[in-house]
């Protein structure tokens, strides 16, 4: 089976959308035996403007310490440009506002793609937004 991009981004953004620590294990465990992809998820929160630097930085070491990643520049580099461009994507709901939620980040052979996932408050009105990066690395 020829495993792409539309799978490593689909497993970044399921495990971004889990809601628990044993969910994340069981779709880690899913992701690997069924296409040998290896995945992380991250949660985050604050500030959204503050917190740009933060999610690219959690997106990187949750990464490479699960062994997403190799610790080389270049997987670095692909995993932080994947969190910019699904930071983005998301920054015209998020700008001056509050947000909270969690990080997926997905890899299999040349493929990295990093899901952000966020709750987005502003009183009790509360708004969520999905971005989605991929890079391509050797």
């Amino acid at each position: 089976m020829d495993i792409g991009s539309k799978i490593v981004a689909t497993s970044a953004i399921k495990i971004a959308l889990t809601t628990s620590r044993q969910e994340e294990a069981d779709l880690k465990k899913e992701f690997l035996n069924q296409y040998n992809v290896k995945a992380v998820a991250v949660d985050y929160g604050g500030e959204f403007i503050n917190s740009v630097g933060k999610i690219v930085e959690r997106s990187v070491v949750a990464a490479k310490r699960e062994g997403v990643i190799k610790d080389s520049h270049a997987d670095e580099g692909a995993v932080a440009g994947a969190a910019r461009e699904a930071i983005s994507q998301i920054m015209p709901k998020a700008l001056g506002l509050n947000v909270g939620g969690k990080i997926g980040v997905a890899r299999h052979a040349d493929h990295v793609s990093v899901a952000i996932f966020l709750g987005i408050g502003l009183l009790h009105l509360d708004e969520v937004a999905i971005g989605l990066g991929h890079r391509a690395v050797s």
